[in-house]
Formats: C-alpha cells, structure tokens, sequence
C-alpha cells in the first residue's frame, strides 16, 4: 500500500501582507494611455480580434470595448500531455480598451469623468506610452515625448484621487458629527479611516501614487481599498515602439527616459516594449496564432502577476483545467473557486508540485508518484502556491 505523506513544510508560513484591491479570482486589466498612442491597435493585437477602433484622431473609443485573453501557460500544455487529457482549459483574463485621456481629464475636459471612472472599474492597468515617430499618426499633445505624457496621466490620477479623498473626508466628518446610533467602535474606525485618507492625501500632494507606500498596515489596506483609488492599481508600462525598433531589438534608447520616471514615480512596476503595430499586423495574418517574438505572452503574464493571481491545475483523462486565484489564498477557498460547495464541505486536497513532474513523459503513472512520496495531503491552513495540482476532497465525497 502505498502511503500519501502530509505536506508541512509550507502549510503554515507567517501570515502574508493583505493584498490591495478586491479579494477576486476574477480581476480586470484596462489599457490606458493618452488618445492616439495606439492603445486601440494593441487592443485588437491582444484579442486577437477586430474589437476596438484604431483611428488617426482622438476619443476613437467612446466606451470600452471588453475582450477576454487566454492566458499561456506551458504547464498547463505539459500536463494535457502528461495526462492524456481529452480537453485543455486555460485560464482567461478580462481586459478593456478605455478611451484615451487628455490633459486636465480631472476637471472633465475630454472625456474626463467618464475616461476616470472607466479606470476605477478595473483592477490593473496597462499604461500604454507612445515612443515611435510617425507624422501621418497626429499626437494629441504635437510632440514625441514619453515622460511628458506619463507626467500627464500619472498627474491626472492623482487630481482624482485627490478630489475622492477630500469628498470621502468630508463625508466622514459629517457622519462623526451626528453620532445617532453609532457605538465606540464605529467612531473609532471612521476616526481611523480619516487618519488614512489624510496619510494618503499626503502621499498624494508628494508627487506619489497611493500603492508607492509599501508600510500600509492591513487595516489601512482594507480602508484604501474599498474606495478603488486610481493611484493604487498596479500598473505595466508598455512602451510602444516602432517596428523596426521592436523587430531589432534596440529599444534602449526608447526605454531609458521611460525607466527613469517608472523608477521615480511607479517604482516596482514592469515596463514592456512592445510594437503595436506588428502584434496587429500579425494578428490580421494569422489570428489563431501569436509568432514566437511576440510580447503578447509576456505582457499578459506580467499583469497576472502585478495583480497578484497564480494558477492551480486539476488535472485527468477528462480534462486539465487551469484555474485561477490570488496570492496567499487558502485550499478551502481555492477548492470554492469550482464550485462554493467544494469550499463549504472541504475535507482536504492531495497535491502535486509541479516541479516534481516537470520532467515526466507520458503516460503518467500516479503509483510511481506516490511511492516516492511526491503526492502529499494538506488540509485548510495550506496556502496554495503557483503551479500546484490539486485534488480535492469533500464531506460529498466529490472530487474534482
């Protein structure tokens, strides 16, 4: 008989730092940038599609347009093989191509309001900064200049946000002051939620977006992120470059200046070139496909991981499913993610670390696993980490 070892070596680490924004599996990614920087054209790239509406002048796109991605993942490839699975299903991620900004969108010129509430609906953001010349392609501002245009943007999100912290602390005071039907406890967490605002406000006035902070407690956390501040959405610069540039790969020259303001302004974020351009006139050729020097991949997993979501798999002969969660999510709620059941009767999951059939050829052969002491149970307390394969067992005596 072969024995299925505990898995305690990782159960129980030290409580992980909350995570900003909405505790979601199913997060949104909006490309943003000023009009005509061909945010349109790297939408349709994307989807593969003819969604979105490049065109030579500006507020082309009115309203978003919704696409999802499928997410690669040559795991999940490997173990359609490895199990001889009937069906592969990926992973997909939301994106929206929202309309482009102009300069003083925070006092409603442009599209304004509607341009930033757009932006607030979303959980990350692709910035899209144009760093190519073309004079039959008109830039909204009459010049090429990277680090002005992501002054501008960066500027208009932080009036915004401004002006929602004024109004949310005014709101606040209001309510203190009638204090009908609110015990202590209420007042002392209205009275701290003015207290972060104001933290916030400052970093704010600074030039810096509310997520450059990094020693927010969880409570203050929890308070910023119920507001859906634009300033604290995670954002991938994309520099758009030419394709000449792209296809050479000299694109140092584009990206320098652009690295110097992220660094200073949105530090820790990723900042990717990409040629609009190409990655459209590729998709137009060939839609099922994307060329291996694509930034497509590596664009769609950068914002994955910028919105904290990693991927476990449920893997058999039926089927391998990749299935997505956030960082630091415990097994009962990974399990609810196919099913709510699944979380409210969760007995425990077998796992499989990927790294330990990596290497594997098919067809697999579970007894080998087990006898070496690869396939481990864990119970409520284990964290589930990128790339685990989990069975899950529940009081139903269901699997999945």
């Amino acid at each position: 008989m072969f024995a299925v070892r505990h898995y305690s070596s990782k159960v129980s680490p030290i409580k992980p730092k909350k995570l900003f924004g909405r505790p979601s599996n199913n997060l949104t990614s909006g490309i943003v940038g000023l009009a005509n920087v061909g945010k349109s054209t790297f939408f349709q790239a994307i989807t593969r599609s003819k969604l979105g509406n490049p065109a030579n002048y500006p507020f082309a796109t009115i309203k978003p347009e919704e696409a999802r991605v499928i997410v690669p993942n040559p795991k999940l490839d490997h173990l359609v093989d490895l199990y001889n699975s009937d069906k592969r299903v990926p992973s997909i991620l939301k994106i929206f191509d929202i309309a482009g900004l102009v300069r003083g969108a925070s006092d409603n010129k442009g599209l304004g309001n509607a341009f930033l509430a757009d932006i607030r609906a979303v959980d990350g953001i692709f910035q899209v900064v144009r760093a190519f010349e073309d004079p039959e392609i008109t830039h909204i501002e009459g010049s090429i200049d990277p680090v002005r245009d992501l002054t501008i943007v960066q500027d208009e999100l932080l009036l915004k946000d401004m002006e929602f912290i004024e109004n949310a602390i005014e709101r606040l005071h209001k309510q203190l002051k009638n204090r009908g039907g609110k015990t202590p406890q209420d007042i002392a967490d209205m009275g701290e939620e003015i207290r972060t605002l104001e933290q916030a406000y400052d970093n704010l006035i600074g030039g810096q977006r509310i997520m450059n902070k990094t020693d927010w407690d969880d409570d203050q956390i929890d308070i910023l992120s119920k507001h859906h501040f634009l300033s604290a959405k995670p954002s991938v610069f994309l520099a758009n470059v030419s394709e000449e540039s792209f296809l050479s790969g000299k694109v140092k020259d584009s990206l320098g200046s652009i690295r110097q303001w992220v660094d200073e302004y949105a530090p820790g974020s990723s900042i990717i070139p990409v040629s609009a351009s190409y990655e459209s006139k590729m998709a137009d050729k060939n839609p099922e496909s994307i060329p291996k020097n694509s930034a497509l991949p590596q664009i769609i997993q950068k914002m994955r991981e910028t919105l904290d979501l990693i991927s476990y798999f449920t893997c058999g002969p039926i089927e391998s499913r990749q299935w997505t969660i956030r960082k630091n999510t415990l097994c009962p709620q990974a399990a609810g993610v196919i099913h709510t059941d699944f979380e409210t009767t969760f007995i425990n999951a077998e796992l499989i670390k990927y790294e330990d059939v990596a290497n594997l050829k098919p067809p697999f052969d579970e007894k080998i696993l087990r006898s070496k002491g690869k396939i481990h149970r864990v119970g409520k307390n284990y964290i589930v980490q990128d790339g685990d394969i989990l069975t899950f067992h529940s009081a139903a005596q269901r699997k999945k």
